[in-house]
């Protein structure tokens, strides 16, 4: 086996861990300007009246939105052969055309550019949808317009860049993102490609790894470095640039164990020009972009998780309710029924989580930034959970193709395959671990603004004094709110207490948002600095936010529905059967928080890394490949095959 390379051979810069969390605090939105829901949940208190009663989109916006709907579920029925996509690897070139012609490309761009101006509801529908008849199709549209051109155009573009650029993403030009690089996922201080201004234009160097749609792309934005110099601010910034530019080299096209139909590759650049106009706010502000266009951006990929897990509620039930086992159908032996009861119940508090953010991103009267984290959290955690459980109850047959199911005369039911392609949203778009870290820190922002310079250990005497102070003063007014709260009021939230009474499910959430703030209290004082070495700890604390936050959300879609006579005693029900399996998981959170192995396995996990369990990996043998760990990234002319292929 080859060695690992070295440090010394990478491209990016060396830096330190702190050096590192000082460009990621940078880019972090400073400021709260507006309510959140979620922030002060974090912070224990309830604020029931952010999301109830229920936000809803304008008449306008809906009748717009059900119609485009209406066309696009006849094309994903008609148009979309999803069993090709996966056989082929390759989505279609007329299937893509065809939604060319129908706007999709330009659901969020607006009219005036030629686009359809759907609100984020209406989009985050449409990408359920297509996700249902194709993930793969719906990666392709979320890549397209959640993060790529149009969103931080739509944000940051000036207005040359916007006419120039959306007329032609809103119906014929695809774009892509592009930061990752081969040594460098969520450490963006160790960035490699450079932008080096020359006149009026900045040339770009550097190899990115994971180009979703940069195979086909026709516009990318490109996070580059621009060196600090004489009349540039440099750091990190945003380019838009033309696949087609002299020195741009789409040098392979990646195949992963989902997603087949995904254009997703690596992408170098080689002394491409790309004009000073291109580039999208000033230079230093490309990370701040990228993250202010996940703020909502990243409801894309929950939005597909809903679609599959309505998909997968449907395959169960009419599985279940044929398939028998010792005399009755599978569906009504209690093993195989509390997993159709964990989807159903997951499924429509996935629902309400997705559907309340993005209208409370349309409405854009809350700061939604922790809502969407923990709605892409969340849904790509339950929506792999709701896949796993929908093979496990097709048994066997969910473990065999829809190509073998077909070919034996059975119905060509993909699960395996939804299980294979929902596994990427565990890392799209900031993995399972990296949210974790990104809600906790916005979660604890209240803290580290008070009591900051009093746990950083390059601060003086005097500075940690000043802030001992200020702490000692929000706490004081702080911490006696915590002790009592309507949760602990028998009368509290009557007007959810009807056939099914979900009040006592928000009492419960008051009532434990109030223990979440309090045992992050205690975590702060019991750690102080190390608290963000606390990984473990951090990541219950997220996950028992991102519970509450369903249980709410949940409880409040199915008032609305009730309220709108739409199934609302049905809803109630599955609101009630949600919240009460999530107080279990909330339960055990809350005791896993103090009663845990983290400290074992920290020294286990030095002795793995030390050698002192080798012996256990003695009885197998690596079929694993030659070669390096991480491929080399060195700037320079490309020696491979263009394989670009816009699709025309």
């Amino acid at each position: 086996m080859s060695a690992p390379p070295t440090s010394s051979s990478r491209p990016g810069p060396t830096v330190t861990e702190r050096e590192a969390r000082q460009v990621a605090e940078a880019a972090r939105e400073q400021d709260w300007r507006k309510p959140s829901f979620a922030k002060e949940l974090f912070l224990g208190r309830f604020r029931l009246d952010l999301i109830h009663p229920h936000p809803l989109p304008a008449g306008e916006d809906a009748r717009r939105g059900e119609a485009f709907l209406a066309k696009l579920r006849d094309f994903c029925e008609t148009r979309i052969d999803s069993a090709r996509i996966e056989r082929e690897a390759r989505i279609p070139d007329e299937t893509v055309n065809g939604l060319k012609e129908l706007g999709a490309l330009g659901m969020k761009i607006d009219p005036k550019y030629g686009g359809l101006g759907l609100t984020q509801v209406y989009y985050n529908k449409a990408l359920a949808l297509v996700g249902s008849a194709s993930p793969a199709l719906g990666a392709l549209l979320s890549a397209h317009q959640s993060i790529g051109v149009p969103q931080p155009l739509k944000l940051f573009g000036t207005q040359e860049q916007k006419d120039a650029y959306l007329p032609r993403c809103a119906r014929t030009d695809i774009s892509a993102f592009l930061l990752t690089e081969p040594d460098v996922g969520s450490d963006p201080a160790r960035l490699a490609t450079t932008a080096v201004p020359d006149g009026d234009d900045y040339v770009l160097d550097g190899v990115k790894l994971w180009t979703t749609n940069g195979v086909v792309a026709d516009l990318l934005v490109v996070m580059a470095r621009v060196p600090k110099s004489e009349g540039h601010k440099g750091g990190i910034t945003a380019f838009v640039v033309e696949a087609d530019s002299e020195g741009v080299t789409v040098e392979h096209r990646n195949a992963f164990m989902g997603l087949r139909g995904l254009e997703n590759g690596v992408t170098r650049f080689h002394r491409v020009r790309v004009p000073a106009t291109a580039r999208i706010g000033p230079e230093g502000a490309g990370l701040k972009i990228a993250l202010t266009t996940l703020n909502t951006g990243r409801l894309s990929l929950p939005a597909m998780c809903v679609g599959a897990g309505k998909w997968s509620l449907k395959i169960a039930r009419e599985w279940a309710g044929v398939r028998e086992q010792w005399g009755k159908p599978v569906a009504q032996h209690e093993a195989v029924g509390s997993k159709i009861s964990f989807i159903a119940a997951t499924t429509f508090a996935l629902e309400a989580v997705v559907d309340l953010s993005s209208q409370m991103a349309d409405e854009d009267r809350n700061d939604i930034r922790i809502e969407a984290a923990l709605a892409k959290l969340y849904g790509s955690e339950m929506a792999c959970l709701m896949a796993d459980e929908l093979v496990q109850i097709r048994g066997g047959r969910g473990f065999e193709t829809a190509e073998s199911l077909a070919a034996r005369g059975e119905r060509a039911v993909p699960a395996e395959q939804l299980l294979r392609d929902l596994r990427i949203n565990r890392i799209f778009e900031g993995s399972t671990e990296i949210m974790h870290l990104l809600i906790a820190r916005e979660a604890v922002d209240a803290h580290l603004s008070v009591a900051g310079d009093l746990i950083d250990p390059d601060k003086s005497l005097q500075d940690k004094a000043k802030a001992g102070a200020n702490a000692g003063v929000f706490y004081a007014r702080w911490l006696p709110k915590l002790v009592a709260g309507p949760g602990q009021l028998p009368n509290s939230y009557p007007e959810f207490k009807h056939e099914v009474d979900l009040s006592p499910h928000l009492r419960y959430v008051e009532r434990h948002a109030r223990k979440l703030a309090r045992s992050t209290f205690y975590a702060m004082s019991r750690w102080q600095g190390r608290m963000e070495t606390k990984q473990g700890f951090l990541g219950r604390i997220v996950d028992i936010g991102a519970e509450l936050f369903a249980m709410s959300a949940a409880c409040v879609r199915a008032e609305l529905l009730r309220g709108r006579g739409e199934h609302g005693r049905e809803a109630y029900q599955l609101a009630d059967a949600f919240c009460r399996q999530a107080r279990v998981r909330v339960d055990a959170l809350f005791t896993r928080l103090w009663s845990n192995t983290d400290d074992l396995d920290r020294k286990v996990v030095k002795g793995v890394l030390g050698g002192a369990y080798e012996w256990l990996e003695e009885g197998v043998v690596d079929p694993s490949g030659d070669g390096p760990w991480i491929a080399d990234a060195t700037p320079g002319p490309s020696s491979r095959e263009n394989v670009h292929r816009p699709i025309r």
